[in-house]
């Protein structure tokens, strides 16, 4: 505080002192009207008129009572995935009147402005208060869950918890044929594995996991709790005649398909498949003629 005050003076100064208020503004870098602020303000308010004054100040007189600010707050606990209009018309009915500009300006200072916010913050709410969640809580809780699967954001919390896996068709190279890879990657740790095959078959789909997979995870003491796959018939069918399934059975691994048209829901290996395609295949095709895949697979 004193330092502006100081500088500010000095700028007076240096104008008295020169006798020339240009060639001192020169001299400071500053503009003539830069100094006449300077001597206007302290001609009205004396040394205090020196000092910075705060842009940011509230306009408090037009926010809602805080008791109507809480009730909003309640309200968006109890349903977190309703708009600012919804809000806005239930607490009309309840005699509360606050627009749907001013229930947005009330999450947006509590930093709730979308539906994720708000769902998390009933989450840690529910988390740290141990509280019996009401029915419309839980709905929206697991209606929100369901939606980031659809959209491939699975929460595994720890490695081995969720392996995505995919069939992805290569392509197809004269006297070889046609040429698919088996990937997988943990959802939690982002560690990928993939392996070529000459066939699109459960038979294939299992050795994958039994070669390339399990034994990484048993080096590291993890234990692979779940898969997700497609609803493929390399994947799927009856557990007691289908390589895939009854694998997946005597390992103790539980097995989750996606949604019915809905391929985004394996949205990490499907990413997967993109790179290894952009940064491997892409290149490697162009540089080498392969006659095996025992080549490709190095």
């Amino acid at each position: 505080m004193q330092y502006i005050i100081g500088r500010k003076l000095n700028i007076l100064e240096l104008g008295k002192t020169l006798g020339n208020i240009s060639d001192a503004c020169r001299k400071l870098g500053i503009s003539r009207q830069h100094y006449y602020d300077i001597k206007k303000a302290i001609d009205e308010e004396g040394l205090e008129g020196l000092l910075e004054k705060s842009r940011k100040v509230p306009r408090i007189g037009n926010r809602v009572a805080p008791e109507i600010e809480q009730r909003v707050l309640d309200y968006s606990l109890e349903f977190p995935t309703h708009g600012q209009v919804r809000v806005s018309n239930e607490l009309r009915k309840q005699g509360i009147l606050v627009s749907a500009g001013g229930i947005r300006s009330i999450w947006v200072r509590h930093g709730l402005q979308v539906k994720s916010l708000r769902l998390k913050r009933l989450e840690e709410w529910a988390a740290e208060n141990g509280e019996v969640l009401t029915e419309s809580q839980v709905k929206a809780l697991e209606e929100a869950k369901q939606e980031k699967e659809a959209y491939g954001e699975v929460e595994s919390p720890h490695p081995g918890f969720l392996l995505a896996h995919d069939t992805c068709y290569v392509g197809t190279i004269k006297g070889v044929g046609r040429i698919y890879q088996q990937t997988a990657i943990d959802t939690h740790a982002n560690v990928g594995f993939a392996k070529l095959y000459l066939e699109k078959t459960g038979l294939a789909a299992a050795d994958f996991l039994n070669d390339k997979v399990l034994p990484f995870y048993d080096v590291q003491g993890i234990r692979v709790h779940r898969v997700l796959t497609d609803n493929g018939v390399e994947y799927c069918g009856r557990q007691e005649s289908h390589p895939y399934e009854l694998f997946l059975y005597l390992n103790d691994i539980e097995h989750t398909r996606t949604k019915v048209r809905r391929p985004q829901t394996n949205g990490s290996v499907e990413r997967l498949n993109q790179t290894i395609q952009d940064e491997f295949y892409s290149v490697a095709f162009r540089k080498q003629l392969y006659r095996t895949v025992e080549e490709i697979q190095g």
